[in-house]
């Protein structure tokens, strides 16, 4: 006799990845239940990480581009924006985000728990609903998809109010005159630059040789040069030894002996993923050090009826890779053989300039002696970038001296996310269509910031002498 489950699928978390996960299984015909542990959809991706600080960084970005257009000195004076004012427009797109993904489960009829989930054994979940009631739910499969948190050292005492991680910044009720960044990663730049555009003092500490080490060196170089023109102190090969806290200030202790002062300090070094309310033990799962659990190429677990995506399994730990993961995940649940392995992401990093990769860098194609050339081209030389006062940046293109193949596009400038994925169509092409020559063969609207392409082809084809 078949056993017979309350549902076919159980998917714990509705981030990124668990909402794709339960839409594709539901499209499909499976009948889908989704526990989430906060009051509300969307995950971390909505409340705490990625929509909230881009939010933040656009309306940055907004006041920037007003106060340093000479036109609007007609209009008034310039403006200074205070970090609450800033987190208004945050809450707004929160709240919308959460009404339209709300309406994505009404509308497949896919029903919402809120509560904690925890194994009882691989098909059953034992819910701790918000009224404290819990419930047993079966399911024939389960995705995990309860993303990550901010990793929070036991020496550091996050309860005092002037010490934040990437989640609790969102709550910071002031504007510090200065604050210390310490974690230099994405996040860690992506806030220093957001400080620094409203006029906060910061200091960016890096425990590495230089920033953000897998991007292009040009490209990392481009970055440092701009935090530091804004004014952001960046500290390299520094790692912390204490922190002292008082009422008045903190006082980060550096190993090296420096003794840096300021009004707060957001931690921003690792995430770890939530896992360890799960279970896990229950079913035989084991995590990495960091909470992650590990997945084959079907994002499945050690427990053939338990599979995971988003960043509970690590890498990318990108919202737009999530979504893709959670999806393959559903449908390697209902038994597809193949299914997408996500292992070629651009990479999205909203500094102010943005910065948007794909493919090799330099370094990479010159340790592995493949036969490369470089075709850049600069914003503040298109027509586009001069009108829009968006003059900062470069598109740089690596390709194949022999076969003008496209080995890896580098772009860091306004929009820079938006433009990596022309480049990145191209790069996909099959039998021969990733070429150079498809910029130099392709009429781009006039004036673009798409354009920089052509530029950026025909400049590297010059230096072959084609």
């Amino acid at each position: 006799m078949v056993k017979k489950f309350d549902y076919d699928m159980l998917v714990l978390g509705s981030g990124p990845a668990g909402e794709s996960a339960a839409l594709n299984a539901v499209k499909h015909g499976r009948n889908v239940v989704v526990v989430e542990a906060q009051g509300t959809v969307g995950g971390a991706c909505t409340h705490q990480g990625t929509l909230p600080s881009k939010a933040l960084r656009h309306m940055v970005r907004q006041a920037i581009r007003f106060n340093q257009t000479p036109i609007f000195r007609d209009i008034g004076d310039p403006r200074t924006l205070t970090y609450p004012r800033l987190l208004s427009h945050a809450n707004e797109v929160i709240a919308r985000q959460v009404a339209m993904r709300s309406r994505f489960y009404h509308r497949n009829q896919i029903r919402l728990i809120h509560g904690e989930g925890r194994f009882v054994d691989p098909h059953t979940i034992s819910v701790k609903c918000e009224d404290g009631q819990s419930e047993m739910i079966t399911a024939a499969s389960v995705v995990i998809a309860t993303g990550s948190r901010p990793y929070q050292p036991a020496n550091i005492d996050f309860s005092h109010p002037r010490v934040y991680d990437s989640d609790s910044i969102l709550k910071m009720s002031n504007t510090p005159n200065k604050i210390i960044v310490y974690g230099a990663g994405v996040i860690g730049c992506e806030y220093a630059s957001i400080f620094a555009g409203i006029g906060m003092k910061v200091e960016l500490i890096n425990s590495r040789d230089r920033l953000l080490e897998f991007l292009d060196d040009e490209i990392s170089d481009a970055l440092s040069y701009q935090l530091r023109n804004t004014g952001v102190m960046i500290r390299h090969r520094e790692v912390y030894h204490s922190v002292e806290l008082s009422d008045k200030e903190i006082v980060l202790h550096l190993e090296s002996g420096k003794r840096l002062h300021a009004d707060a300090l957001l931690w921003c070094n690792g995430r770890s993923g939530n896992t360890d309310g799960l279970g896990l033990d229950t079913v035989g799962l084991e995590t990495d050090h960091r909470g992650q659990l590990v997945v084959d190429e079907h994002y499945q677990t050690a427990v053939p009826t338990i599979f995971a995506a988003g960043d509970v399994i690590g890498w990318p730990s990108l919202a737009s890779a999530a979504y893709d993961q959670g999806r393959s995940a559903a449908a390697s649940a209902r038994g597809k053989e193949h299914c997408r392995f996500v292992d070629d992401v651009p990479t999205g990093i909203y500094t102010l300039p943005e910065i948007s990769s794909v493919g090799q860098t330099e370094r990479e194609l010159t340790e592995g002696k493949v036969p490369y050339e470089v075709g850049r081209a600069f914003f503040k030389d298109t027509a586009r970038g001069q009108i829009s006062g968006e003059t900062v940046g470069m598109l740089k293109l690596l390709f194949h001296v022999d076969t003008l193949e496209i080995l890896g596009i580098h772009c860091f400038g306004a929009e820079a996310a938006e433009i990596i994925h022309i480049g990145q169509a191209i790069m996909k092409q099959q039998n021969g269509g990733n070429t150079l020559r498809y910029f130099v063969t392709t009429t781009f609207n006039y004036p673009t910031m798409a354009e920089a392409y052509r530029t950026a082809a025909l400049n590297g084809l010059n230096r072959l002498g084609k």
